[in-house]
């Protein structure tokens, strides 16, 4: 693999030096931002595409229309071709040099392979210039993005399953390459380690990618396993929220989170989870084997742009990765026709056209209806559900009360007693609660008595502050280490309402009390215990008493998987008027709550990690590389698979219940999630919950097309002019337009059903020759009828399904059924219906 040395600093140098320059004039008219610019020549990603398609014998009357005017220009292009790279840099300072003569302006990036453009930081007069001219397609302002295991391999089933279709971990993904777009990775961190298998490792020959040299990413951090690293920043940059302290102008991690998504995805099997001096387990990813390559674009600071995240994307392809994970969702739903018109989702849809698999987790913005923040059909998007590992601890107090808590603690010795001292009663002489309202959080050991504390525990203040980074458990602690206390009880402060804890590590005993109910119970039992003098009113005599149990035990649960409150949900939003897209998202749930994963030596992404090498972290973030590492194994066992491919073999073999048999619940509220759920809906948890082995023997799949996805968008009323900006193709070369729900999707959404619709379907069998029957439940207000009810398929033949809507009853509130298929091979395939609203025709005239 390829290295660059001192770029970043050449970057930085050159960056800094222009701003200085270019940015003066405080004019308002006069002010820079950056720009996303596309050129109507396609991208080589499409040339490319297109002679694979024609090289195996295959035409699609939309694309190649439009390509072969042009591909006696590129004869041999290909990912690799640097001269080609450079030829369309060219192209681009050509075009900026002649319109902007004598100009200041910075482009910060040619993108070649997935998009023929540019980003460009210029003044809103260069934009209209840049606008006018021919060559120019589109004109995009540049928006922000953010960032939306040790147990969860057995919890899916993977060693017994899985694993063992491969042939065992040691194999499982072999061949693959993840690409991450994330905060980067610490390559000293044994999961990313190249020789803890003795079985050789090559790097595949699929694959171009470089690794970046720097002063905090030296030679030698890429090997085998970590095969490209590369770093995206000049948005950034130019915007002055840089911060090369904190944030490395370099693949480094300083935030944790990428460290995290990319374990989770091809972390290394069997590596020892060791935080806060306890071993919980051994950690794997879910391709163990597969390679990673990783392509950083957000920072711990202030999150990403989208213009860098592009320029990763675009790099990602051109690499040869297999697949793309992405953990970032953008921070507003994008303006236009419609929210699939943005410059990340189209990149994306031309890394679908070279083959690449892409995942996108959904958000963290439920559980609102309409809250997702992954939109488009050719995306794969991943929402967060439990799995059945839970940490408890729980304290006994001296009336015999057992309160739980979190907290991966030891417990105290012995099931002795100890003394419970509130901070507040044990402040030193010079110090008062009316001088430090928040000294109860016990952030600053010089403010107590240790006298009074030494040998107790300590009880202390757990505020909005804790939830805001303000304060911190950790200074508690060294607090309660400083001043000798047996250990340390957190109680939650009634202004933090059903807010959600993940287990906090701890080196001495401790527990937090997540619950205000129980926080007061905590705290009555503590004063009624307590003996004051008659006259002053001073404690005389601290009565209270307790021991923590500690937390370091996992606890099984038989309800997982359940739904995250805060995983985001559907309907997907067409646009920001929020009409309905007939799209459902998310596709699955995977695991994505309290997930042990590798973390970055240097990660400050959650304070109570830093120093540690491992981290448990919630979102769908974390649920997204689950799926990302599930696709190298499907990909792997079939190479030959599309995207939408791996994309139905995933979703049709989901899962709709738990571990118990029961429905899988969702969560419907931010305070106490757990007394506010009900059974999930495809809005909730879409196709189900992965079943991984599943996967791996999907019987029939639903396939999809680049031009599938063209049609769609040329579907959209008014897109005609958009989607030639952002696709260089014409809407006119497409035979014909189709809706959402008539994608050939593994599932069925309609926005409006007008009296009746027929949506018709097409099944490849990957499987033996088999029989199936059909049965379906019908969504309320609805009828369904499926044409054929039993049809025999051969291997590799198709069969086309008819499926008739005929609405019964008027709605505007979404409801649910499903189609079944069942083989007599044993193959289930799930089909999620889903129908807003329902008009019957009525014969009454008022």
């Amino acid at each position: 693999m390829g290295r660059i040395y001192g770029v970043h600093l050449m970057v930085l140098l050159f960056l800094g030096m222009f701003m200085s320059s270019f940015c003066q004039d405080d004019d308002s008219d006069n002010f820079t931002a950056v720009y996303i610019v596309t050129l109507r020549e396609v991208p080589a990603a499409h040339y490319e595409a297109e002679l694979r398609r024609n090289s195996n014998g295959i035409r699609h009357g939309g694309a190649s229309a439009r390509l072969n005017i042009h591909k006696h220009r590129f004869r041999n292009i290909s990912r690799t071709d640097k001269g080609y790279s450079s030829y369309i840099a060219r192209v681009h300072d050509s075009l900026l040099r002649r319109v902007l003569r004598g100009e200041k302006y910075l482009k910060l990036y040619s993108y070649h392979y997935l998009i023929n453009g540019f980003a460009v930081l210029v003044t809103p007069d260069q934009v209209d210039k840049l606008s006018r001219r021919r060559e120019v397609a589109n004109v995009v302002l540049d928006f922000s993005v953010r960032t939306a295991t040790t147990h969860t391999p057995q919890f899916l089933g993977l060693p017994q399953g899985a694993w063992i279709q491969g042939g065992g971990y040691e194999s499982a993904g072999e061949g693959m390459v993840i690409g991450l777009i994330d905060t980067g990775i610490d390559p000293t961190h044994s999961s990313f380690a190249d020789h803890i298998s003795e079985h050789p490792y090559p790097v595949p020959a699929h694959f171009s990618g470089i690794c970046e040299v720097t002063r905090d990413f030296p030679s030698g951090s890429c090997n085998r396993k970590l095969i490209g690293a590369r770093h995206f920043a000049a948005s950034a940059i130019t915007r002055g929220v840089f911060n090369s302290s904190q944030d490395f102008a370099s693949p480094f991690d300083g935030d944790g989170h990428g460290t995290h998504t990319a374990s989770i995805a091809a972390g290394n099997h069997g590596i020892p989870v060791v935080v806060a001096g306890h071993h919980f387990g051994n950690a794997s990813g879910m391709a163990p084997r597969s390679h990673i390559a990783v392509y950083k674009a957000l920072y711990k600071g202030f999150g990403g742009f989208a213009a860098d995240v592009v320029a990763a994307i675009d790099q990602a392809a051109q690499d040869g990765v297999d697949i793309i994970s992405l953990s970032i969702t953008p921070n507003r739903r994008p303006p236009g026709v419609a929210i699939f018109f943005n410059p990340i989702d189209m990149a994306l849809l031309s890394a679908v056209k070279a083959g690449i698999f892409v995942v996108q987790a959904a958000g963290n913005t439920g559980p609102s209806p309409k809250s997702m923040s992954s939109f488009s059909p050719w995306i794969f998007t991943v929402g967060s559900a439990s799995h059945d590992r839970v940490y408890s601890n729980s304290i006994i107090l001296g009336n015999n009360v057992t309160i739980p808590g979190v907290g991966l603690a030891p417990g105290t010795e012995n099931d002795t007693m100890y003394t419970l001292i509130s901070a507040v009663h044990a402040l030193n002489n010079g110090t008062t609660v009316a001088d430090d309202m928040y000294v109860g959080e016990c952030q600053d050991s010089s403010k107590f008595n240790q006298d009074l504390i030494q040998g107790n525990l300590l009880i202390c203040s757990y505020s909005i502050r804790f939830v805001l980074g303000i304060s911190t458990v950790n200074h508690a602690l060294e607090t309660a280490k400083n001043l000798s206390a047996v250990g340390v009880v957190f109680y939650m402060d009634a202004f933090v309402i059903g807010f959600q804890l993940n287990p906090t590590p701890m080196k001495i005993p401790g527990i937090i009390i997540p619950s205000p109910e129980d926080s007061k119970v905590l705290l009555k039992y503590y004063n009624y215990s307590l003996e004051r003098d008659i006259m002053t009113k001073r404690i005389v005599k601290f009565g209270a008493l307790a021991t923590i149990c500690g937390g370091f035990k996992a606890n099984y649960s038989s309800s997982a998987p359940k739904i995250m409150y805060y995983s985001a949900r559907g309907p997907d939003p067409e646009d920001n008027f929020l009409d309905d897209a007939e799209i459902m998202k998310p596709n699955l749930v995977a695991p994505g709550n309290s997930i042990w994963a590798a973390w970055s030596s240097v990660g400050a992404d959650s304070v109570e990690f830093q120093g540690e090498n491992f981290a448990m972290m919630s979102g769908t973030s974390m649920a997204a590389p689950h799926i990302a590492g599930l696709a190298a194994l499907v990909r792997q066992k079939f190479p030959n698979f599309s995207p939408s491919a791996i994309a139905s073999a995933l979703s049709t073999t989901a899962s709709l219940y738990d571990k118990n048999g029961g429905p899988i619940m969702a969560q419907r509220a931010y305070a106490f999630p757990d007394q506010n759920q009900s059974p999930a809906t495809p809005f909730d948890m879409g196709s189900g919950f992965v079943n991984a082995t599943a996967a791996l023997n999907p019987g029939l799949i639903f396939d999809s097309s680049y031009d599938n996805y063209m049609s769609f968008l040329c579907g959209i009323n008014g897109s005609a002019p958009v989607v030639l900006n952002y696709t260089g193709e014409s809407c006119w070369v497409y035979n014909s337009t189709i809706a959402g729900a008539d994608l050939n999707l593994p599932s069925i959404t309609i926005a409006k059903l007008n009296q009746s619709r027929t949506v018709l379907r097409s099944v490849t069998n990957v499987g033996g020759n088999e029989t199936y029957s059909v049965g379906w439940s019908a969504p309320f207000g609805v009828s369904v009828k499926v044409s054929p009810a039993h049809f025999y398929i051969a291997s590799g033949e198709k069969q086309v399904l008819s499926v008739f809507f005929n609405s019964t009853a008027n709605s505007t509130t979404a409801s649910y059924g499903r189609i079944g298929l069942f083989g007599n091979q044993g193959h289930v395939v799930n089909i999620p219906l889903s129908v807003i609203v329902k008009i019957t025709y009525n014969t009454t005239n008022t």
